[in-house]
């Protein structure tokens, strides 16, 4: 219940910094949720008391929103992308870009990795994406075409075009 409340915020947080974006990139996800687009929120979003970038993916096919917050520390940067099917964490070190199980330190926040959601397969799949210290904007495009696949996907996730 936590969690579900400290998600709306975010969405809620999300939506009201929709007004202030700016498009990063555009592709395709090659899954029934179609293409995607993210866009960069000007506003930075409170985490773990540091203010950190955020992005929106949203996909051509499904009113789902996904929300990337980009966390650096002296080593790494992690991303963590929320939506409301599945919370999960990629890496970015010096030594791979890949997914992850959503942090011990960010389950302190309310976030969790809701293993009911996610498609097992496509995660070890996905732990280990390619080389590491790869750019935030390319990391997060790469996400955003990656991410459909972490999803267990059912009828009432996408829509069809009319």
């Amino acid at each position: 219940m936590k969690r579900m409340i400290l998600f709306a915020v975010l969405v809620l947080a999300a939506g009201t910094f929709s007004f202030g974006t700016k498009l990063i990139g555009e592709g395709k996800t090659y899954t029934s949720l179609g293409n995607y687009r993210v866009e960069a929120i000007d506003s930075p979003v409170p985490l773990k008391g540091a203010d950190c970038q955020a992005y929106v993916i949203k996909y051509e096919n499904t009113p789902m929103e996904v929300t990337v917050i980009v966390c650096r520390d002296q080593k790494d940067q992690k991303y963590l992308v929320l939506s409301d099917r599945l919370s999960v964490q990629y890496v970015n070190n010096a030594q791979y870009f890949g997914v992850e199980m959503v942090d011990k330190s960010f389950e302190k926040e309310g976030y969790k990795t809701d293993n009911s959601g996610l498609n097992k397969i496509a995660y070890f799949r996905q732990k280990v994406i390619g080389p590491g210290q790869m750019r935030e904007k390319d990391a997060t495009r790469t996400i955003a075409a990656f991410f459909p696949f972490l999803l267990r996907t059912d009828e009432n996730m996408t829509a069809e075009k009319q």
